[in-house]
C-alpha cells in the first residue's frame, strides 16, 4: 500500500455466528477500524462466496483463528491477542481449538438432530464449564 492510500477492511459476518464474533473481538481489542456487512448464511451474497471473510484491502481471509494471526501480524503496534511467551501462546491456541473443537461441534449437533442423536449430544457436551 502506498503513502496516502485508505485501508479498507470489511468483516462479512452474522451477529449470530461464534467465529464472527472471535473476529470481531479481536478487531475491537486492537483498536482497527472495519465496516460490518451483515450477511445471510442461508443465502450467501456473491461476496461472501467469492470472497470469504475479512476482506483486507481486496483480499480476502479465511477463518477465524487464521484471521485473528492475520490481525495480529499486520497490526502489530496494538494490543497483542497472544501472549509473547512460548508456552502461554501454546496455551491459548489449545483453548480456542478446545473451543472449536468441544463447543461448536456438540453444540452443532444438539440443535441440528432431533432424538436418541440430539441426547447423546447433550451427554457429550464438556461438563462443569
Amino acid at each position: 500500500m502506498t503513502a496516502g492510500e485508505k485501508e479498507e477492511l470489511i468483516q462479512l459476518d452474522l451477529w449470530a455466528s461464534m467465529f464472527g464474533m472471535r473476529c470481531r473481538l479481536g478487531l475491537t481489542l486492537k483498536g482497527i477500524n472495519y465496516e460490518y456487512r451483515e450477511e445471510d448464511l442461508s443465502n450467501k451474497s456473491p461476496l461472501l462466496l467469492l470472497q470469504m471473510n475479512p476482506v483486507h484491502n481486496g483480499r480476502p481471509v479465511c477463518e477465524s483463528l487464521i484471521i485473528l494471526h492475520y490481525i495480529d501480524e499486520c497490526w502489530p503496534d496494538t494490543y497483542p491477542l497472544l501472549p509473547s511467551d512460548p508456552y502461554e501462546r501454546s496455551q491459548s491456541r489449545f483453548w480456542a481449538d478446545f473451543v472449536d473443537n468441544k463447543f461448536y461441534e456438540t453444540g452443532r449437533r444438539v440443535w441440528s438432530t432431533k432424538g436418541k442423536e440430539q441426547e447423546t449430544a447433550k451427554r457429550d457436551r464438556p461438563q462443569g464449564l
